[in-house]
């Protein structure tokens, strides 16, 4: 019989804004401790050199984060140009250094080269995982791992500014981009080499609701050595379960319905039309609104995929 990890039951999202220089994990493991949650996980690592926003699932969240994974991603990226570097960022050694001879016009020309659908193989310094260890921590031991190429969509490229070699884009993007890669193809073509001087994710489709800091949230935790922590403050900082999936499209039932499904049973399709088998739909109680977990369609009904635990019944 398994151990029960420690910790109170809580659930909802936090919509982190990661700080420098700190692992997603390490993000995940403080915030936690701050709730003294006995369940969490996040919605895809950034890497320690990256910023921005990280959607940190507690408790029955994190039975619907698996899709925020499959979202697109925007991104603010600062390249500085005319120097490549062994880990496509500020981290690693140079590799090359070379005049920059490009100008804004020329720069402007060339991004649209790089939109569209392609393969790409990730930087043996990025979070990816290989036999339950990011490839960073082989990198930084000199282990060459394998890396499987990929197919990704950099959906646009947009020019922000040009000066004193540095070259700010804004890149929205399918899950699985490696933007380290994507600078240092850029500098490659531009024929004075690239890399990644700062990166901040600023938005992931469907995750809706207001950033906190790490620093904001100590400011809010309860001292856990007093008798009775009282975690109502930090509570209040909670997200829906269901806010990072907005992007899904809303499906209310109703009445008995509700208790098949919270059962994990089929329920009545309430709609007229038909619809595809492979769409998941966002499913909600109709009286209230109230998120139950996600379903998808099948000959009249609502098939379960996630079914949320504790729902209050009305």
């Amino acid at each position: 019989m398994g151990r029960r990890k420690s910790g109170r039951d809580v659930s909802g999202v936090i919509l982190l804004d990661k700080p420098l220089a700190v692992t997603s994990n390490a993000a995940l493991q403080q915030v936690r401790r701050f709730f003294n949650a006995n369940k969490a996980g996040h919605t895809g690592a950034l890497d320690p050199l990256a910023t921005g926003l990280l959607p940190l699932c507690f408790g029955e969240a994190t039975k619907v984060s698996h899709f925020a994974l499959e979202a697109d991603k925007t991104y603010q990226v600062t390249a500085q140009l005319g120097v490549r570097t062994t880990t496509s960022d500020a981290e690693g050694e140079v590799v090359s250094q070379q005049a920059v001879t490009v100008d804004a016009t020329t720069i402007r020309s060339l991004l649209p080269e790089f939109e569209g659908e392609q393969r790409q193989s990730p930087s043996m310094y990025s979070a990816l995982k290989y036999e339950g260890r990011p490839l960073y921590y082989y990198a930084r031991m000199g282990i060459e791992v394998p890396r499987k190429t990929r197919t990704i969509h950099i959906r646009s490229i947009q020019f922000l500014d040009f000066s004193n070699d540095q070259l700010k884009l804004e890149v929205t993007c399918s899950k699985g981009t490696y933007i380290r890669t994507l600078i240092d193809d850029l500098g490659q073509r531009l024929g004075c080499g690239a890399h990644v001087a700062a990166l901040h994710r600023t938005w992931i489709e469907g995750v809706e609701g207001p950033w906190i800091t790490i620093e904001e949230l100590a400011a809010l935790a309860p001292d856990r050595d007093a008798p009775e922590p009282d975690y109502t403050v930090i509570e209040a900082q909670l997200q829906p379960n269901d806010c990072v999936i907005q992007q899904l499209p809303t499906l209310c039932i109703s009445g008995a319905e509700v208790g098949k499904f919270c059962s994990g049973n089929p329920a009545r399709w309430p709609l007229e039309t038909e619809v595809g088998v492979t769409e998941f739909w966002r499913i909600v109680r109709q009286e209230d609104g109230c998120f139950l977990g996600i379903g998808w369609h099948r000959d009249g009904q609502v098939i379960p995929k996630r079914v949320l635990n504790g729902i209050p019944l009305i």
